[in-house]
């Protein structure tokens, strides 16, 4: 996939639907919290030895994850499943992010 398509993904779930913060839609998911969740996958797809967390602020913590290495080896479904997890993306700092 291209980053373009990543990001209208994740901007059409997250503001089109209903699908945003809806974990109870996952089906069989490996934890019953969907930070985590959304961690292991994350690492699942680029795989790195840093922290997952790269910076916060008041209710928000930013993914330190390399979007357009996510773009070539993610798919729609994972995508989906990030957004259901509280995923978010970024456009003005162009990354993830997550809500406190």
């Amino acid at each position: 996939m291209k980053l373009n398509e990543l990001i209208n993904i994740f901007e059409h779930y997250s503001e089109n639907t209903d699908e945003s913060l809806k974990f109870e839609r996952i089906e069989n998911p490996s934890t019953k919290c969907p930070d985590l969740l959304a961690f292991m996958l994350l690492d699942k797809l680029i795989p790195s030895d840093n922290d997952i967390i790269s910076a916060a602020e008041h209710d928000v913590i930013y993914l330190q994850t390399d979007i357009n290495a996510l773009a070539e080896v993610i798919t729609e479904a994972d995508c989906l499943t990030l957004i259901r997890c509280g995923v978010f993306y970024d456009s003005g700092y162009e990354c993830l992010y997550m809500f406190t």
